[in-house]
């Protein structure tokens, strides 16, 4: 019911962003552009050369777009162009003003991102898979959950923004870059770790107070499909933060989480339990990191300990457990690996005693032996870890 309204929601706004990146564009063009956008929704004659990479072929093929989004039932699509209209203006108001404050940086984002989230709470509404009050009609907390996601790749993604040619697109607030810098591009010179550093911990800090809000959204998503779909982005952007807190590869390259970790959190997140204690444990390790930041000098880890304290007792309330047994593995989880590991072994083992002792063990049989092992105890153990 939602993979055409949420396809083509995508899109659209893809299509959104893709102007208001192409620093090349034109700003008088731009800026009308943007804030007309919503007509061009259903428009299949439109089309525009502008964006990078595949995004050219977007723009070149939107009225492929556009055919789709007139057949979308009319609450859909009333949603979709209500969005990009807002969305539109939006940027278009900050195509030529600089992000000062921390006020016009969650204005920003609310724009950019926690419109995304509206939107996909009025899809869900429209469709009739969710009906919680805090769900459908609770625009402040979609709101927080869109920008938990959208302040973590702001965070994450410096050193690709500031380096975007032909110019820069930088979003980190003045306010709090400005603490510990004249320029914002300092950072990315070794001599400043220790200031860029601090910088980091403190937009992380600040990414962190939307984190409980999304808690409450999720917790009241009544659809499974809705709740991953809306849950995985939220625990990966969790362990994406605590990954890049007080770490200075993030001015240096791309702070990315290992394939293997993403998938274990694509496969294991699957209720609000599984989310509460991802985001405990997320807190609990940047909580960890926090005190080497604060004996570097850190000024603002002493509040980074409180706001990981007050997330973790959050997620322990909602669990019904201890604060430090929040943080630890799933035992359940655990317990059902290792047995289903055992479960394959044996399978496999009985395999190879059906073949004929005439038949020796071929290497194919021994990486087949390996590669189960390695499936069913690897997760475990890096769960025993976690407990």
């Amino acid at each position: 019911m939602l993979r055409d309204p949420v396809c083509v929601f995508y899109l659209v706004l893809r299509a959104l962003d893709t102007v208001e990146d192409d620093m090349a564009f034109p700003v008088e063009k731009k800026i009308p552009l943007l804030r007309s956008f919503h007509e061009r929704c259903g428009d299949e004659a439109f089309t525009i050369a502008c964006g990078y990479g595949p995004y050219v072929d977007l723009m070149r093929l939107y009225p492929l777009v556009a055919r789709v989004f007139n057949s979308l039932d009319p609450s859909f699509a009333s949603v979709v162009a209500d969005i990009t209209r807002r969305m539109g203006n939006g940027m278009a108001d900050f195509i030529e003003k600089e992000v000062v404050t921390v006020a016009d940086y969650d204005l920003y984002c609310h724009y950019v991102a926690g419109l995304v989230g509206v939107g996909l709470s009025d899809l869900f509404a429209s469709s009739g898979l969710e009906t919680h009050a805090d769900v459908v009609a609770s625009p402040s907390l979609s709101n927080h959950m869109a920008l938990v996601l959208q302040k973590t790749n702001i965070v994450r993604d410096y050193l690709e923004d500031i380096n975007e040619e032909p110019a820069p697109r930088m979003f980190w607030p003045r306010d709090v870059w400005g603490l510990y810098a004249s320029s914002l591009d300092e950072f990315k010179d070794p001599a400043a770790a220790a200031a860029a550093l601090k910088c980091l911990n403190h937009m992380i800090l600040d990414a962190l107070r939307h984190a409980e809000p999304a808690l409450s959204y999720m917790a009241a998503i009544d659809n499974p499909d809705v709740f991953r779909f809306c849950a995985i982005p939220q625990v990966m952007a969790a362990a994406t933060l605590a990954a890049c807190y007080n770490n200075y590869n993030v001015f240096t390259g791309v702070v990315k989480m290992r394939r293997g970790r993403t998938a274990r959190i694509m496969l294991e997140c699957n209720t609000v339990a599984d989310v509460r204690r991802a985001f405990a444990r997320a807190a609990a390790e940047i909580s960890s990191k926090a005190a080497t930041a604060a004996a570097a000098g850190d000024p603002i880890a002493a509040q980074v300990v409180k706001a990981t304290a007050k997330l973790q007792q959050a997620c322990a309330r909602g669990l019904g457990v201890s604060t430090a047994e929040a943080a630890r593995g799933d035992w359940c989880a655990v317990v059902a690996r290792l047995l289903l590991c055992a479960a394959l072994a044996v399978l496999l083992a009985a395999a190879l005693h059906m073949l004929p002792a005439s038949l020796p063990l071929a290497p194919a049989w021994v990486a087949l032996a390996l590669l189960v092992a390695a499936w069913g105890v690897q997760p475990a153990v890096a769960a025993l870890i976690a407990a």
